[in-house]
């Protein structure tokens, strides 16, 4: 890099140390989020994996990187002042799309596509989408996992995501419990899975799309043992403590097995194209 590219890519990502501290202080408080750490980690690996192919590519500024960039900054600083961490992510994603463009070209981009792409996953998403889908996840999780209970013989009443055990005491299907850690952290692990391990769009895609369904079917395992638990230990036992946090670990690691699993799956079930596909 000649110095004034060096004093370029420095002094940008000075301007956006703040907003990446923004982003750290969400991803250590959220459950859904604590992946962000690793995303530009697995971001730079993968950008890697592509050594070869940047040796063969041109390289040709593109003053139209210089724009994104600016727009980048602008964004940014609306994020910083609104106290918008979606914002402030997305503009921190722009403004390493954009400096790649400005200083290498429109090929290094194309090539470095997937890891620039990939760092969407360490951006948290505004409250106000996230919000609704967590309550819905809670009814529908709360909903099967009291017909599963009671179609096995347990005596139990639902309100809403508050089920009602024999006894008068209840178990509320708290926002850890509807799905969407497992869903949030698991996309990122499909999609990188879907990009290094499938080399069709198709197969890509339906990798991907299991990430729902196995991530809602954790869930509701868990949600079901803890009901069954809570027969035969009690309530808090049963909702509390280490063994309840680790139930969350476990369904989280179950569900990366069951996402591999899937994946061998689909290579038994539905065989890649022999040779010419692209990747």
């Amino acid at each position: 890099m000649r110095p004034s590219e060096i004093f370029f890519v420095v002094g940008l990502a000075l301007v956006y140390v703040p907003g990446l501290l923004d982003l750290s202080q969400v991803w250590r408080h959220v459950d859904y989020y604590s992946h962000g750490f690793l995303v530009p980690v697995v971001a730079w690996w993968a950008s890697s994996r592509l050594t070869p192919r940047l040796r063969r590519a041109p390289q040709q500024r593109d003053s139209r990187g210089l724009l994104v960039v600016i727009v980048s900054l602008a964004v940014y600083a609306w994020g910083i002042l609104s106290g918008s961490v979606f914002a402030t992510g997305l503009a921190m994603v722009a403004a390493v799309a954009g400096a790649l463009l400005y200083l290498r070209g429109a090929a290094w981009l194309s090539v470095l596509a997937f890891p620039v792409a990939y760092l969407v996953f360490m951006v948290p998403l505004p409250e106000a989408w996230v919000s609704p889908v967590i309550v819905n996840l809670q009814l529908i999780v709360s909903g099967v996992a009291f017909d599963l209970v009671r179609f096995g013989g347990m005596s139990i009443l639902r309100e809403g995501n508050v089920i009602y055990l024999p006894g008068g005491q209840s178990v509320f299907v708290a926002e850890a419990c509807s799905g969407i850690t497992s869903i949030i952290t698991l996309l990122p692990l499909g999609v990188f899975l879907a990009y290094f391990t499938e080399r069709t769009l198709a197969r890509r895609a339906a990798l991907v799309a299991a990430v729902f369904p196995l991530a809602m079917l954790g869930n509701l395992l868990r949600v079901v043992g803890t009901l069954v638990a809570c027969q035969y230990v009690g309530v808090e036992a049963a909702t509390t403590g280490p063994a309840h946090e680790w139930a969350g670990v476990a369904t989280y690691v179950l569900g990366c097995l069951a996402l591999l699993g899937v994946g061998a799956l689909m290579r038994l079930f539905w065989p890649e194209p022999v040779a010419g596909a692209s990747t």
